[in-house]
């Protein structure tokens, strides 16, 4: 195993026991216990496990019906909604090269995701959202379709909107605008920059910042969480992805949540505990556990 693929050192535990509000424990290596015994290890003792497609979501509600602390997220990801209209002839998404199925497709999927997001461990509907970066113009009117559904499923549940927003924040929060937001809406690896953390902010949108917030080119990002109020901020992996500096490429994983909270942490002026206990009681708000 090269350097760049070893997995990094676990961190100084957290004193406070945090939550991971977002991660995807099916792409990471090891076993779903593994993964958990490390991150309560450092002080991440409850993690929200996201699906991004039907079979993930599936996959998701019975992992957390099986583990009393990780929680479930369930939708069809934005670059998800068009493949299953449109096709997905490159095979990008996990299941390989597909047809298209159209609207009906569209259709039975957001059924399913209807039906686990009424289980009582699934805390979350979502990610969904916009991403114009991976979606081009032909996608767009499916992307929305389903994110409106989701919208309309979260609030009819009850459960927390997990938002998915890559290149596309004022289309994500026009949309919100017109369909009214659920109660609890989750912007995950926000991405946005201080002027739409104040517009989050009036909304009660919470902001939940990843390793990314780490990296040297995401001023932007320091300067939201710089201005979100404490009690709208969560922490997250999305791991594997977005590891935090300095081990950015390296495969991420909950266990690393201590890294980001103490760089977040330093960024607000307070001490990591102080974080740790305003992230741990948001989390549980926004989540509803």
């Amino acid at each position: 195993m090269s350097a760049k693929d070893a997995p990094p050192p676990l961190p100084e535990p957290l004193l406070v026991e945090v939550a991971d509000s977002h991660t995807h424990l099916d792409l990471q290596s090891g076993t779903v216990e593994e993964a958990l015994v490390k991150a309560a290890a450092v002080g991440v003792t409850t993690v929200v496990q996201v699906g991004c497609d039907v079979k993930g979501s599936q996959w998701a509600a019975e992992t957390a019906a099986a583990h009393e602390h990780v929680h479930a997220a369930v939708a069809l990801h934005p670059n998800e909604a068009p493949r299953i209209v449109l096709g997905d002839p490159d095979g990008w998404s996990r299941q390989g090269a597909r047809p298209g199925g159209g609207e009906s497709a569209l259709d039975d999927a957001l059924t399913e995701i209807d039906r686990l997001a009424a289980l009582p461990h699934v805390r979350g509907v979502g990610e969904t959202g916009l991403d114009f970066f991976r979606t081009g113009p032909e996608g767009i009117a499916a992307q929305e379709r389903s994110f409106r559904a989701h919208i309309e499923i979260a609030k009819r549940h009850g459960k927390a909107l997990v938002i998915h927003d890559r290149e596309a924040h004022a289309d994500v929060l026009r949309v919100l605008d017109e369909e009214g937001a659920p109660e609890r809406t989750v912007f995950h690896c926000y991405s946005g920059d201080a002027a739409m953390a104040e517009i989050c902010a009036a909304k009660g949108y919470y902001m939940s910042f990843a390793g990314n917030v780490t990296f040297k080119n995401a001023q932007h990002l320091r300067d939201a969480l710089a201005v979100a109020p404490l009690e709208l901020v969560l922490v997250e992996t999305d791991a594997p992805f977005l590891t935090p500096a300095p081990y950015r490429g390296r495969p991420n994983a909950p266990y690393l949540i201590p890294v980001t909270l103490r760089a977040m942490a330093e960024v607000r002026g307070i001490d990591e505990n102080a974080m740790a206990e305003a992230i741990a009681v948001n989390t549980a708000r926004a989540f509803d556990y």
